[in-house]
């Protein structure tokens, strides 16, 4: 753990105001759900709260049904991070943060598909594939990521039904959130 030098007062309600370079750094943005742990030391931990990745295994087994389906490989993302992956090398994309740009296409709630026409999606930071399409993982009106299939190594996407398997996988997660 990193000490960061600010140091903050609870209030007589019991609040504590995260800075904001720390929200920033952490994109913890308002609204956001944070889980509290402590440690026998008297630490007191946030840690981001993940609904999707709480679904862990049900998410990891989505992903390799979907990849394999498909024939395209797939990601399951929350709204930092990818939580799991298919078809592509585990320890490239496995818990790697998001890009801005699959996490503005998150937040417009819309799916997006490649037509070809020029306009890429990089999901994850540092990787060469482009986004294929992307369905955004909704609960109870709340954004919790997005199930991504990936463009193949040759360049092909999927077409329309290819992609519908993506489509259902965000709705299944969402309602699985929900429950």
């Amino acid at each position: 753990m990193k000490a960061t030098g600010i140091v903050r007062r609870i209030d007589d309600l019991g609040r504590v105001v995260i800075p904001k370079e720390i929200r920033r750094t952490m994109r913890i943005r308002e609204g956001e759900s944070l889980e509290i742990y402590t440690d026998a030391g008297g630490e007191v931990i946030f840690k981001k709260y993940s609904p999707i990745g709480e679904l862990d295994p049900c998410s990891a087994q989505y992903a390799e049904i979907l990849a394999r389906s498909t024939g395209f490989p797939a990601l399951i993302c929350d709204r930092d991070h990818v939580v799991a992956v298919s078809g592509l090398p585990k320890r490239e994309f496995l818990d790697r943060r998001i890009t801005p740009e699959l996490e503005e296409s998150m937040n417009s709630r819309t799916p997006f598909r490649d037509d070809g026409s020029g306009e890429k999606i990089f999901p994850v930071e540092g990787a060469s594939l482009p986004a294929a399409c992307v369905f955004p993982v909704i609960s109870a009106g709340d954004l919790n990521g997005a199930v991504v299939l990936m463009q193949k190594e040759d360049g092909s996407l999927p077409d329309e039904m290819q992609s519908k398997p993506a489509e259902v996988a965000a709705g299944f997660l969402g309602s699985q959130i929900e429950q």
